[in-house]
């Protein structure tokens, strides 16, 4: 059997933070993978999720398939101290792509960067699907990177929006929202909010993206009528959910096997009522009443890495020197 030396492009983090991959691009490329998913090519499993008894870290990995980029992945992460108990937090992670049509590497990438990214992406494309034609105001719950990008990326996809707030516990994460913000979208400003309640009760779309440490929850005796509350990681009772006049979601299936922590006291979720791709495609509303509270939850989809990642691998390449090794 004769083989051909294949290299292996490398995008590190410190490559992919240089990197001004648009927005709005990131937006289009995770939308057109959602999009696709229902493709016979196109496969979305659920996560594979390890974790010892005590806590001290979070194992998971996943494989999947983008019919629309015609690419594979397999996506592996690990978290130590994933609670900040032990004051030894540690991350690390990697995505490995290859394109499904000539058979070669693509790409082994950092996913610190890309993560956030088709995250806060997939929480632009449910806000601008579920929000009210009038909905004007969002409110971001946490300062962490999730909360960095969030309001950049929403921005990017509903520019109506004229009232923008954050609500943290810590100076530096709110200064660096701030100064994303104005990165990314100079004529935009962000309040900073000091009480949680008032702020959720002005607030026509909601993101709670904070960590395990989060010292307030969202309340849905606050929400007004009409709004989206979209959950990334904490910060909000579980009330909202259960309480909430629809439910829709990335994959139902993969909401039962990562949303453990919002079961009622009989250890049920709600019914589902439409998926991201549904709505996208024009198979289900997002909503049915401009009065409905509508509830999100956004769970990491594999298949939004990989087409992602091949968009910003592709990106990287022609626009820098990308290291290549030679594995095989």
């Amino acid at each position: 059997m004769t083989t051909t030396q294949t290299n292996l492009p490398i995008l590190n983090a410190a490559l992919l933070e240089s990197l001004a991959f648009p927005y709005q691009q990131v937006i289009d490329v995770v939308e057109h993978a959602f999009k696709a998913i229902d493709h016979p090519d196109s496969a979305n499993p659920l996560k594979v999720i390890m974790t010892p008894e005590d806590g001290r870290s979070i194992a998971y990995s996943m494989a999947g398939r983008d019919a629309s980029s015609n690419t594979v992945g397999f996506k592996v992460v690990y978290e130590f101290d994933p609670d900040r108990s032990r004051g030894n937090y540690q991350f690390y992670s990697f995505i490995f792509l290859c394109d499904d049509s000539t058979g070669t590497p693509v790409a082994l990438m950092d996913v610190k960067e890309l993560g956030p990214m088709r995250t806060s992406a997939t929480s632009a494309l449910f806000a601008k699907a579920a929000a009210t034609s009038d909905a004007r105001s969002a409110l971001v719950v946490g300062t962490g990177v999730q909360g960095q990008i969030a309001l950049p990326m929403l921005v990017s996809a509903m520019p109506q929006l004229n009232k923008l707030a954050v609500h943290g516990s810590y100076e530096a994460g709110i200064t660096n929202v701030q100064n994303k913000l104005k990165h990314h979208h100079p004529d935009y400003d962000v309040e900073v909010s000091s009480d949680l309640e008032a702020s959720v009760r002005q607030a026509d779309i909601i993101l709670a993206v904070t960590g395990l440490s989060a010292k307030e929850n969202i309340k849905y005796e606050w929400l007004k009528p009409g709004a989206v509350v979209i959950l990334v990681g904490y910060g909000i009772d579980k009330d909202v959910l259960h309480k909430a006049d629809r439910l829709i979601t990335t994959d139902a299936e993969q909401m039962k096997v990562t949303g453990d922590d919002l079961l009622n006291e009989q250890g049920e979720l709600p019914e589902v009522d439409a998926t991201l791709t549904d709505i996208l495609n024009g198979e289900k509303p997002a909503r049915n009443h401009p009065d409905d509270i509508i509830f999100v939850y956004n769970s990491g989809m594999i298949i939004t890495d990989v087409a992602l990642g091949r968009a910003v691998a592709e990106f990287a390449k022609a626009s820098t020197q990308v290291e290549e090794v030679s594995l095989w």
